[in-house]
């Protein structure tokens, strides 16, 4: 029996920005039009619908992309697969070239047939030349006459390991329009629904997904396999314990899908992901890549790593990301036919096995940030691997115009990054983690950011309560940080109401004029900078007309560290451009939270031996069924 691994697919959006991630012309043009090389832009008209299209006299098209190459190197690492079956139905005159690469993204040609009529052409692969890296795809040539591509899987004869279905978890907080969405597109894949147990919606908003408008023809198309569980806001954590939990509960599914809310899913990679878990060698925990759903051709993570000394986390490569392939597809990038191994993947999308979850436990209670990476690093101390992989995305929106280390989320980086640290760092006291911390303060600090910094010293203290804090406070943290930051005019976004917002001195450009050579000090100027610039803050008080009025204005971009500092205000624009920020220097703001950095850092760093010993012997308890139990017992 064929058991497909990956089908060939277009998109389901005719959306002209998604075709370079699913087919890949040699040239660009218009119909109709004298062919005309525009980069990157294919034709929407060629596509017929989800698995066939048009292959015009003279063209050559290549399905080597993000979504259609078969990502050889991934199977043949992580599973026992080793035969692979090629299947391309095409009707017309057209030639066949199928190619593979290897880890460095060098091209070699596999095989070449010419076919006509309505034909159905196999090509059996072997998966054991792929151990560094490499992807096997095909191209279609059409001549004199016109041909059309009618569909294409990837197949093995091999049986998986497990046959249990998947449960979705998707949790929300007052999002229902992109779970309506999300929930359409999983009613309308009939591939994707026999591998599906329940969909759990954990609702934990005040606009509730089932009073949205096609939520009840989408409810009556997915019948009992929709469960809607409403809950109070206890955070993304919360929300995913309640969906492992439930899926525990149910004997036919071997895995549970994470989802967020707001994303648009490829149901193809849904399917993809459940087939590759179930193909796994050891029970595996599958992540997906993740798109910018505000500029969908960007691809932000492919695989995510954490590194011990920082204990931080960050995208391999990071210096090449986010990567456009409307500019460089995957033919055309080297770096990504590498197979790229990675520690953790974000809960945007992410299977996980049940059995993994019986026998480490549920997520930790964090609320938001790190619980993803928390869980698959417990993983992998047990022996269980991550696997991000090509051609298992979706469209999530981006960080790129938000700027969460400065609002109520700046308490859960540092706090559940110094307790994951204290759970899973191989480092003595935590490596660097408490020195960078330290930094961030005094960035904070210097650039008049107080109320990150008085959130930051609330986590650290609770770090060193201990481990009982965090199920106490997973319901009241995020309401008495937004709370908290009435006390900071910082705080307050200056919108547009019709008279312009401005500074006394005028705004200063920096990265785009590039007239100002000053820039981020190093070595010895780092150090005499920070330190004159400290002794500045404690001991000058700002000009009362700099007070009254902001002294300059920075874009956001330019807005940075060593710039800010120099003055006693400045109006700086929000992350998203909605409106603009006034910082002013407070003296004695600074004073008292300079001294509270040194001294929380320092007792830290004295009881970091202590506190981990204790977050260990806490960590199975934290993340148990019966814990999680009396937290959403509490709170029903």
């Amino acid at each position: 029996m064929a058991h497909v691994l990956s089908n060939v697919v277009f998109p389901t959006e005719r959306d002209p920005d998604l075709l370079s991630l699913y087919i890949d012309p040699e040239t660009w043009s218009v119909i109709d039009e004298e062919p005309v090389r525009v980069s990157n832009r294919a034709q929407l008209g060629h596509i017929l619908d989800r698995t066939t299209a048009r292959i015009v006299p003279g063209r050559r098209v290549s399905f080597g992309t993000y979504f259609n190459a078969f990502p050889a190197s991934y199977w043949q690492h992580w599973t026992a697969v080793r035969q692979v079956r090629l299947t391309v139905r095409t009707s017309g005159p057209v030639s066949i070239l199928v190619y593979r690469s290897n880890g460095g993204g060098t091209k070699q040609r596999i095989e070449t047939r010419e076919v006509t009529g309505e034909t159905e052409s196999t090509f059996d692969l072997v998966l054991d030349q792929y151990s560094d890296g490499g992807f096997i795809w095909f191209d279609l040539v059409a001549d004199e006459s016109e041909a059309r591509f009618d569909g294409a899987e990837w197949t093995t004869d091999q049986e998986p390991v497990r046959t249990g279905k998947a449960s979705i978890g998707i949790t929300t907080y007052n999002k229902p329009d992109y779970c309506v969405a999300t929930l359409q597109s999983l009613a309308a894949s009939p591939d994707v629904l026999p591998l599906l147990d329940r969909i759990f919606v954990v609702d934990q908003g005040d606009k509730r997904v089932d009073q949205e408008d096609g939520y009840e023809e989408t409810a009556a198309a997915l019948g009992e396999q929709l469960q809607i569980v409403t809950q109070p806001n206890i955070g993304g954590s919360g929300g995913f314990a309640r969906a492992m939990a439930e899926t525990l509960e149910r004997p036919d599914s071997d895995f549970v899908q994470l989802l967020d809310d707001d994303v648009r899913i490829e149901p193809e990679s849904i399917r993809r992901s459940i087939v590759f878990g179930q193909y796994a060698s050891v029970p595996t925990i599958v992540g997906a890549h993740m798109f910018d759903l505000l500029d969908r051709p960007k691809l932000h993570a492919w695989a995510e790593v954490v590194d011990d000394g920082p204990f931080m986390w960050r995208t391999l490569f990071q210096e090449k990301m986010p990567h456009d392939f409307s500019v460089a597809n995957l033919r055309q990038s080297p770096i990504l036919h590498m197979r790229l191994d990675a520690d953790y993947n974000g809960w945007w999308m992410c299977l996980i096995p049940v059995s993994v979850i019986r026998e480490i436990g549920l997520s930790l209670p964090a609320f938001i940030k790190w619980d993803d990476a928390e869980y698959c690093l417990r993983a992998r101390d047990a022996g269980y691997p991550t696997v991000s992989v090509p051609g298992v995305a979706l469209w999530h929106v981006s960080w790129v115009g938000k700027d969460d280390s400065i609002d109520w989320q700046a308490y859960f980086h540092i706090r559940n990054r110094a307790v994951a640290a204290l759970l899973h760092s191989p480092v003595e006291r935590g490596g660097t983690l408490i020195r960078h911390s330290r930094r961030a303060d005094l960035k904070h600090l210097m650039m008049m950011q107080y109320y990150p910094v008085a959130l930051r010293h609330r986590a650290l203290r609770d770090v060193l309560s201990g481990p009982s804090h965090m199920a106490r406070n997973i319901a009241t943290a995020m309401p008495e940080a937004r709370a908290l930051a009435k006390k900071f005019g910082e705080t307050t976004v200056h919108r547009d109401t019709g008279v312009p917002l401005r500074a006394r001195r005028g705004r200063l450009v920096y990265k785009r004029l590039k007239a100002h050579t000053f820039d981020s000090p190093e070595g010895l100027m780092l150090r005499w900078f920070t330190l004159s610039t400290l002794v500045s803050h404690w001991f000058h008080r700002p000009r009362p007309e700099n007070v009254r009025a902001p002294e300059v204005e920075f874009g956001k971009g330019d807005a940075n560290w060593w710039r800010v500092p120099l003055y006693d205000s400045a109006l700086v624009s929000a992350a998203d451009g909605s409106g603009k920020n006034i910082y002013t220097r407070d003296r004695a703001k600074f004073r008292s939270m300079l001294v509270a950095s040194v001294r929380l850092h320092r007792q830290l760093q004295r009881e970091w031996p202590r506190l981990a010993r204790e977050y260990r012997a806490a960590q199975a308890g934290m993340t148990s069924r019966e814990s999680w139990a009396r937290i959403f017992a509490e709170r029903s």
